[in-house]
């Protein structure tokens, strides 16, 4: 039966309170953005719900494709393209792929924050600061990064993960799904929080492009998703919007799946319409319009 005191306790407001994002103009007279980026989970991605995975090394294997073969065919991918990434790494693929986290910041692509074990942060978890501090600490110590982006593993947040990001420096967070143009985070105490890059739901390759045992589905053909990959661009670019990659190197960096993203990305660059960028560059280009909007 429904909790009648909990519904009796939710506010009858907006989760966000944020106002209506402010339609800023692109550099170079672009009709739209796309900031590129992509999540080094590894095997965090496995083990995060369930340490005891770490056990199942079949399991790990879909991870540990990410520092093997995923991440370095991505770089590659990249240079060739001459596009720059932000990689949203979590702690202990830090700590057990450090050649592969060096090389991505060799290549010159903006590093994130994307927790250190990748667990959910949810309001109240006991570990929610550690995994942002653990995080911080590591990206650091390891790659001499003090990241200013921010992207929340599974992509959920509460109002205590929102204070902390603020408390702790950070410039950005793209883990909310709930526009195609950056905006200003309010905060529960009605305090600006940090400006939001919002994740574009359809490009997140997870959901076409991996099949298992812990998440059956079936793979999606090339065709489709290019078909949905570019019909999401020509629209929110006709809006002067942003879309946001969620891409992953066990995903994205495998053989037909490289293929697909290439084709993809080539096709969004042959346009020339459209302003390519990190998180940094994209948070400082609203920082600098916000005054005005």
């Amino acid at each position: 039966m429904p909790d009648n005191d909990a519904f009796a306790r939710l506010p009858l407001a907006p989760a966000n309170r944020a106002p209506a994002a402010p339609l800023i103009p692109w550099p170079h007279g672009k009709r739209g953005a796309m900031f590129l980026s992509a999540d080094v989970d590894a095997e965090s991605a496995w083990t995060s719900k369930d340490p005891a995975r770490y056990e199942e090394l079949v399991t790990m294997s879909f991870g540990g494709f990410e520092a093997r073969v995923g991440v370095p065919k991505m770089l590659e991918l990249f240079d060739q393209l001459e596009m720059k990434a932000t990689f949203f790494i979590t702690g202990w693929s830090v700590e057990a792929h450090p050649a592969t986290c060096e090389a991505i910041l060799k290549a010159g692509h903006e590093i994130g924050h994307h927790g250190f074990h990748h667990i959910m942060p949810m309001p109240g978890h006991p570990s929610l600061t550690e995994e942002v501090d653990r995080g911080l600490e590591t990206l650091k110590r390891r790659l001499g990064v003090v990241p200013v982006g921010y992207r929340a593993p599974y992509g959920e947040s509460c109002e205590e993960l929102r204070v902390l990001l603020k408390e702790r420096g950070l410039k950005y967070s793209s883990s909310w799904r709930d526009d195609v143009r950056p905006y200003r985070h309010v905060l529960a105490d009605g305090t600006p929080g940090l400006v939001e890059l919002p994740v574009t739901m359809t490009y997140d390759d997870w959901l076409y492009g991996l099949t298992n045992r812990y998440s059956p589905r079936p793979l999606f053909p090339r065709e489709h998703v290019l078909s949905i990959w570019k019909d999401e661009l020509e629209e929110t670019a006709d809006w002067g919007g942003l879309i946001t990659t969620v891409l992953h190197p066990q995903v994205s960096g495998r053989p037909m799946r490289l293929k697909l993203l290439r084709e993809f990305l080539t096709w969004v660059r042959d346009r020339g319409d459209i302003w390519t960028a990190t998180g940094a560059e994209i948070t400082a280009h609203f920082e600098a319009h916000e005054p005005k909007a």
